[in-house]
């Protein structure tokens, strides 16, 4: 859903969820308010209950009309789904995956970016060596749960879990890694000499799925010369996210794949506390979050690091069209890191979740 950059109103749903969810969203909320304020948006906010406490109320994961509901916002606002008393898979496929599938958010959007003062695990890297982005196709794979079991119980017993992707996935994911590389690669932001994508997968051993990918990543690809092509090998990335992260711009790869490096990624750039993420239909209506989890051991101690689901905001705001306002919050971030706060981890920041988002609000107004 395109935003009407003439008002410069939106409707956003907000879903806080469950453990530290909601916590974390207030502190977005307080920060989204502070920033529309200076820049004269007005953000129209509507809060639903989606979680586990929900569901164990009520046995209903999402309501019926749920999802057409959420199709008339301009965006989502979502801190974290799961609960410790819930079964593990109910709520994360019953909202999360069903809320990407349904919304066909086709695209998981992951800034990998190290701020100055956030510290790093690995030796002699920093803000400028871990600087990229990964594009992970969001819809198809081994996540769509195609497959099954043959002779349960037995021990003739069979499981398959099916990789499928189509060409029409496999195309508009890639066309929309170009286009990200075209506007958002190294030489596009004035930080290196060329705007690169990069491919990674398995070609050595999934032959039928990465010829499909390859193919494609080729046709496409001939309609963006700005852009210089590369592949690599999906254990080889890993390698290189850790000791040459400096030599990827912007990375695009299927779910499964997309799914395990990005959590590699997270912890170079200072871990979960920080870490941002968006589910993304770029002609439709788009979910942002942190990607950090509901942390129930943290659950209303006043100690969970905000700062990804403050970035989860920011990110939402560019997505929407509103690059000034996201600017805002992204340089309120990076000064709450440099002057506040000792830690990204919980309960070692030095002040509390509260504090965080009241202090990033400040410096953004």
């Amino acid at each position: 859903m395109e935003a009407d950059t003439m008002a410069h109103s939106y409707n956003i749903a907000v879903i806080p969820g469950d453990g530290t969810g909601p916590e974390v969203v207030a502190e977005g909320l307080k920060v989204l308010r502070a920033a529309a304020a200076v820049e004269e948006l007005k953000l129209d906010f509507t809060t639903y209950d989606f979680g586990g406490e929900r569901f164990m109320k009520t046995g209903e994961v999402l309501p019926a009309g749920a999802i057409d509901e959420l199709q008339k916002f301009d965006a989502i606002y979502l801190g974290a789904i799961g609960h410790p008393d819930v079964k593990p898979g109910i709520l994360e496929k019953g909202i999360l995956l069903k809320l990407r599938f349904e919304l066909d958010q086709y695209i998981n959007l992951r800034p990998v970016r190290l701020y100055p003062g956030v510290e790093c695990p690995i030796k002699n890297k920093g803000p400028k060596e871990i600087d990229y982005c990964c594009i992970r196709e969001n819809s198809g794979g081994m996540y769509t749960g195609m497959g099954g079991l043959s002779r349960p119980g037995s021990r003739d017993e069979v499981a398959i879990q099916n990789m499928v992707y189509s060409y029409e996935q496999v195309e508009r994911c890639l066309r929309y890694a170009f286009e990200y590389a075209r506007t958002h690669g190294k030489k596009a932001r004035g930080v290196g000499a060329d705007n690169k994508l990069a491919l990674v997968g398995k070609s050595n051993v999934l032959t039928y799925m990465y010829e499909l990918w390859n193919r494609v990543f080729a046709e496409v690809g001939a309609e963006y010369p700005d852009v210089k092509r590369e592949y690599y090998h999906v254990d080889a990335t890993c390698l290189y996210m850790v000791a040459s992260p400096e030599m990827f711009d912007v990375i695009v790869t299927e779910n499964m794949f997309g799914d395990i490096i990005t959590d590699l990624a997270a912890i170079t750039q200072g871990g979960l506390g920080i870490a941002a993420g968006g589910n993304v239909n770029p002609q439709g209506v788009s979910m942002f979050e942190p990607i950090g989890g509901t942390a129930p051991m943290w659950t209303g101690k006043n100690a969970i690091n905000p700062l990804a689901a403050i970035c989860a905001g920011a990110m939402m705001l560019e997505t929407l069209g509103e690059k000034k306002a996201a600017d805002r919050i992204e340089k309120g971030v990076m000064k709450v890191i440099e002057r506040d706060v000792k830690s990204m981890e919980a309960g070692k920041m030095g002040i509390s979740t509260t504090q965080v988002g009241d202090r990033v609000a400040g410096y953004v107004s």
